[in-house]
């Protein structure tokens, strides 16, 4: 019976050694969400308002991150709401370091498609650092409007 104490007194301290290194990633949310709107006229007239929006959840040990998008479609008449429909998730993105870290993060993107957009809905830019060195890498991703993203990083130079 001593030894069966021993062994699960030795597994509950081996245990307890392990928890540290078995921690789940920190994930930040990145500071700049957006909310864009548009409305349309439908036939009989039918109103309907569209709501994106966006944000960005970065896993700060790993520097992987997801796109996380969220919309809103109401359709009215002149008298009541006829329609509402939401839609989101969150798509997986690549590592922006190549090596685990501390890092830091944040992520903007552009206008919604105008006469002035060349490629479609455009794209955004990721803005990573290394809070425990002086490291920043900046990522440039936008749409080719043939099926997949382009996708660019520098490391930033000091001078």
């Amino acid at each position: 019976m001593r030894h069966v104490i021993k062994l699960c007194w030795a597994a509950l301290v081996s245990l307890t050694a392990l928890a540290p290194a078995a921690r789940a990633d920190d994930y930040q949310l990145s500071h700049n969400q957006r909310i864009s709107c548009s409305r349309g006229l439908a036939p009989g007239k039918l109103n309907t308002a569209t709501c994106k929006s966006y944000t960005y959840l970065f896993n700060t040990k790993t520097s992987e991150y997801f796109r996380c998008q969220v919309s809103l479609a109401l359709t009215r008449d002149n008298k009541e709401v006829i329609n509402v429909q939401a839609d989101g998730g969150c798509t997986k993105k690549p590592r922006i370091f190549e090596t685990d870290g501390h890092y830091d993060f944040d992520a903007t993107e552009t206008e919604p498609p105008n006469t002035n957009s060349f490629f479609g809905p455009g794209g955004y830019s990721v803005w990573a650092v290394d809070v425990t060195a002086q490291k920043v890498r900046g990522c440039i991703i936008i749409s080719s409007g043939l099926g997949s993203d382009i996708s660019k990083c520098l490391d930033m130079t000091f001078q």
